[in-house]
């Protein structure tokens, strides 16, 4: 894994010095940036685009729901993490739609927030497991009108059930004794069967159409 350039985007000084001093101490960081809200943020990734962000939602100016946005409209390969103080459900949804990759709670231990970092830099979402129970519960409340289009595989439900699990691609081919590379395709697949650009859009996906039950 090559190490990763980090840009944290949030109001508070006080709060990035903080967690730029844990992230420099991980051998996975080469450099940590700095951005004070999402204006900054989106003048900066002209001249220089991190690995990954760690993006904080409530911020003046341009918040974090509306810069992820607006660098996803323009960078769609661009790995971000939303903070929060809360798991509120709103917030979750917001920044999923946004295009965010993974979502970590500004209380969590720093062996969480490593957790996260190291899986969607390799490509896979991350949502503490009360985060993606509350997002999971959430949706299977809603009245929803079901896809009736997308027509999965049993291989296909089998990954996107342990996909919404949180479990990483490498992960789920030990889990169904299949190759990595044979996960890869039916991710592929599925991103594509729902026309959702990322993980975490996919889950949402899933459930509210009801394609699988977890």
């Amino acid at each position: 894994m090559e190490r990763l350039n980090v840009l944290i985007v949030d109001d508070h000084k006080l709060f990035r010095e903080g967690l730029k001093l844990l992230l420099i101490n991980m051998e996975e960081i080469d450099q940590v940036w700095e951005a004070s809200d999402g204006d900054v943020f989106l003048s900066m990734i002209r001249a220089s685009i991190p690995d990954l962000v760690l993006m904080d939602i409530e911020m003046p100016k341009v918040n974090g729901v509306e810069a992820t946005l607006k660098a996803i409209e323009q960078y769609p390969d661009m790995k971000i993490i939303a903070l929060s103080m809360y798991g509120d459900d709103e917030y979750i949804h917001k920044m999923i739609e946004a295009g965010a990759s993974g979502f970590l709670l500004k209380s969590s231990d720093f062996s969480e927030v490593r957790r996260a970092i190291v899986n969607v830099s390799q490509g896979n979402n991350y949502f503490p497991e009360e985060i993606l129970y509350r997002l999971v519960q959430s949706l299977k409340s809603r009245t929803v009108q079901t896809d009736m289009a997308v027509v999965l595989s049993d291989r296909e439900k089998e990954v996107l059930i342990l996909i919404c699990k949180g479990l990483s691609n490498q992960e789920i081919a030990d889990q169904l004794f299949i190759s990595k590379r044979t996960v890869d395709h039916h991710r592929a697949s599925l991103l594509t069967k729902t026309n959702t650009n990322n993980t975490a859009s996919l889950v949402v996906y899933a459930v509210k159409n009801k394609l699988i039950e977890i």
